[in-house]
């Protein structure tokens, strides 16, 4: 009996002994597992940028575009951007972030971060670099600019002649199935982390949008944002009709003035777009600072240059809006293009969007009122095309990222080039049929367009009861 109480009490004992011994090992494989906390300058700099990217959008969009249409209707797309922003900035917190940036399916996130639930000041998002993280609230709200400034691009293909009510329903529809599943399919990945080992990259990578599983590259938006918004808004031209008066009656611009001031702050707060997009301030950032800044300088040079010979007078206009086709451009590959393809880009872009918005809408007939697809549009195609040619390392640029081998891949070119035109033409694809049916669906419930006589009176009096100058 005594030699059975014994052994029970060695049971006992080895039973505890073997359970704290567990639980030290447990404290020691925590205690050496690293914990990820954000560096201060990446998280400085992503501040920076985010407010960046807002400057773009309110004022800089805002003029830019209300500069280029008449007077009486300056108001009208000043308000539209304004709002256009506010609202996609609520929609993303309640269920924007959670559907582009959590894992779903290769089309759309899931909803385990609606109204962002589980999001602390002690989160963390992921960066490009392994071992490096931003806090998930400064990427929840660089994001959030991204998605505000894309629907109000598509603003200037209809300006001039679309209810506000229907702008903002459109923007509810169109904001949820076309620009969050493009996001989606774009962005989402696991993080560098993951990708470990060969077998690890696989399940990682099966987890990723679609367009990342094709090896679609697109730095800060070339796709998700130019292509997505520039096609929604030749659908919208087209669905609206031409404006009263279109190539019968001027319909230039009120103030070339505000459109230059608002061009000058969209390539300021466009640093914060581009550069921001790299999540880090590092060399790479760098680099894209300055890809961004020659790309859109050879763009103006070469729009300007395009309308010197082919108009005889090179315009303001058209410098401010080569400007922009260049930023478009450099968007997607600003991330991995040396600064002479980024210059070459830039040269393509700007003579190419000169082109579109002059002999293709001429040839079509379409009114794009502001150029949003001749530029955004096809800014857009060309960067994302483009990025296959200037990310090779034969050419400057950097290649791709292998976060197995922890080095810069083999590069073919065709490959890549299928990979983005996998992008370019999903993203047409998928806008264009969502953006169609969205457009059906407000003209339905409350008509697209304002009354004939309420667009001869302008929709500042006519659509807010007020105008923007008291002569």
């Amino acid at each position: 009996m005594r030699n059975i109480m014994l052994k029970s009490l060695l049971a006992v004992c080895f039973i505890y002994s073997m359970g704290f011994a567990s639980l030290s090992w447990a404290e020691e494989a925590a205690a050496a597992a690293p914990v990820l906390v954000p560096n201060k300058g990446d998280t400085a700099w992503m501040f920076v940028s985010t407010v960046l990217v807002i400057l773009m959008v309110i004022p800089g969009l805002a003029l830019f575009y209300g500069g280029m249409v008449r007077s009486k209707n300056m108001l009208s797309v000043l308000m539209q951007i304004f709002v256009i922003f506010s609202l996609t900035a609520v929609l993303w917190a309640i269920y924007g972030y959670s559907v582009a940036f959590t894992e779903g399916n290769a089309f759309f996130g899931g909803l385990s971060k609606l109204f962002l639930k589980g999001i602390t000041p002690d989160s963390v998002a992921a960066t490009f670099s392994k071992g490096v993280v931003i806090p998930e609230y400064a990427y929840v709200a660089f994001q959030l600019t991204f998605a505000g400034i894309t629907p109000a691009l598509i603003v200037g293909a209809f300006a001039e002649r679309v209810k506000f009510s229907a702008v903002l329903l459109f923007t509810v529809i169109w904001f949820t199935f076309a620009y969050l599943p493009i996001a989606h399919m774009v962005w989402y990945w696991a993080g560098p982390d993951a990708y470990t080992d060969a077998k690890a990259a696989e399940t990682a990578g099966a987890t990723a949008g679609f367009l990342f599983q094709k090896g679609a590259l697109d730095f800060a938006g070339g796709t998700v944002v130019h292509i997505n918004a520039g096609v929604a808004g030749l659908i919208g031209c087209l669905m609206a009709g031409n404006r009263i008066g279109f190539r019968k009656e001027s319909l230039a611009p009120h103030s070339v003035t505000l459109t230059m001031v608002g061009a000058s702050l969209l390539w300021v707060g466009w640093f914060g777009f581009n550069v921001g997009s790299n999540l880090e301030a590092n060399g790479l950032a760098a680099m894209v600072f300055v890809n961004t800044l020659v790309a859109s300088a050879a763009a103006t040079l070469s729009w300007s240059g395009a309308e010197w010979i082919f108009r005889g007078k090179p315009s303001m206009l058209g410098g401010a809006s080569g400007a922009i086709a260049g930023l478009v451009a450099i968007t997607p590959a600003c991330g991995w293009s040396g600064p002479m393809g980024a210059i070459a880009l830039g040269l393509v872009a700007g003579a190419a969007c000169f082109w579109s918005v002059t002999s293709l809408k001429r040839i079509f007939g379409y009114d794009d009122s502001l150029d949003a697809f001749g530029v955004h549009g096809i800014g857009g195609i060309i960067g994302a095309l483009g990025t296959a040619v200037v990310a090779n390392p034969a050419l400057g640029g950097t290649g791709v990222w292998d976060y197995v081998a922890n080095g810069v891949a083999e590069y073919s070119f065709s490959t890549q080039l299928i990979s983005q035109s996998w992008g370019v033409v999903v993203c047409i694809v998928w806008t264009g049929v969502v953006s169609y049916i969205a457009y059906k669906i407000v003209d339905i419930l409350i008509g697209l367009r304002v009354t004939e006589e309420s667009e001869r009176e302008g929709l500042d009096l006519s659509e807010h009861g007020e105008t923007a100058y008291h002569l």
